[in-house]
């Protein structure tokens, strides 16, 4: 399997992370993609190349220009203030509130951000830009006739809309690159988020159309992030009405409940027919992970990567969410690797 990924992740590195009322280290850190090349690497999955660069026309036909203009300039509009910390926002568009985009970067950020923990540093922008390059690199792999690629992204993007950030991710990967297969003569693509955490922008993106399919499963809203998307009742409207498919589920959940609504996704997948399946591979649903409440384990991992590859579609895995970094490289790859094992 063809595996695309960029340096400049590194350039991703904040410091802060707004959690349980303190300022820690972030829990979406560069080690992790660090732990998963080597995992690939030692086991010897396949090639491993950089990404080209498709500049920012493919993030526009999914992301507003002045959300991507803000994106760009908010950390020098932050230190041209003087503050010392990172860039994290403190007020929002409240219900009542006008819904307009303030001048300030104070107001731009709350404006823009669909939640506080995620600071904004130095380098966030150029690694937010790579990583969408990876993700159009690896779709142009599948596009030209590869049956299977695995971009390795960071940061993430499942909780980007078309105009907020948040949930750590910037510029949502995975409907780019759905996108990128529509614009380049795809009918139909479907999109299943496996991370533990509903991918709320991907939904909010395409829940309007029944050329793109989203299915996510993921802890239930009533108790997990991103606590305002994700219910079962989301079917999508318009043209899109039945084409957006959510199986929330609560604490504890192990794999026999989790891998029968996997099953029950790649049904709904085989029938919707769609020329090309993109993956938003999130590993948090794993046991041990700090920041979610599912109880997979390690070999669960290898086990559903086999019913992803019995659907035989050509396959994009976008790397998602995983917060268990010392094995974030053993389950992603176990993904792949069952995957790949069909």
């Amino acid at each position: 399997m063809l595996t695309v990924y960029s340096e400049k992740h590194v350039l991703r590195d904040a410091k802060t992370e707004l959690f349980g009322g303190q300022l820690v280290p972030p829990f979406e850190c560069p080690v992790r993609a660090e732990y998963i090349l080597e995992r690939l690497q030692s086991v010897g999955l396949g090639k491993v190349i950089a990404p080209d660069d498709f500049g920012l026309d493919p993030v526009t036909r999914i992301h507003d220009r002045e959300f991507l203009g803000f994106l760009e300039q908010c950390w020098e509009d932050w230190i041209a203030l003087g503050y010392k910390g990172e860039a994290i926002p403190t007020i929002w568009p409240a219900r009542g509130m006008q819904q307009r985009v303030p001048n300030h970067i104070e107001g731009r950020m709350g404006y823009y951000a669909l939640a506080g923990e995620t600071a904004i540093s130095n380098g966030t922008w150029e690694a937010a830009r790579a990583s969408a390059n990876v993700a159009l690199t690896a779709q142009m792999a599948i596009n030209n006739g590869a049956g299977e690629a695995f971009a390795l992204c960071r940061p993430p993007g499942h909780h980007a809309a078309a105009d907020m950030y948040g949930g750590y991710c910037f510029i949502n990967n995975s409907a780019v690159a759905a996108q990128a297969f529509i614009d380049q003569g795809a009918g139909r693509i479907a999109i299943l988020d496996v991370d533990f955490h509903h991918g709320n922008g991907t939904q909010a993106i395409f829940f309007d159309r029944s050329d793109v399919m989203f299915i996510s499963l993921h802890g239930d809203p009533k108790d997990a992030f991103p606590y305002f998307l994700g219910y079962g009742d989301e079917i999508g409207s318009g043209k899109g009405e039945g084409f957006n498919i959510n199986y929330p589920m609560g604490p504890g959940t192990n794999f026999e409940t989790w891998g029968s609504a996997l099953e029950d996704a790649c049904k709904k997948i085989a029938s919707y027919g769609p020329d090309a399946l993109v993956i938003s591979l999130g590993v948090d649903t794993f046991e041990k992970d700090p920041i979610s409440f599912f109880r997979l384990t390690s070999n669960d991992f290898k086990r559903y990567g086999a019913t992803i590859g019995a659907l035989r579609l050509p396959t994009l895995f976008v790397m998602e969410g995983g917060y268990a970094v010392e094995e974030i490289g053993l389950n992603t790859v176990n993904v792949l690797q069952g995957y790949e094992e069909i």
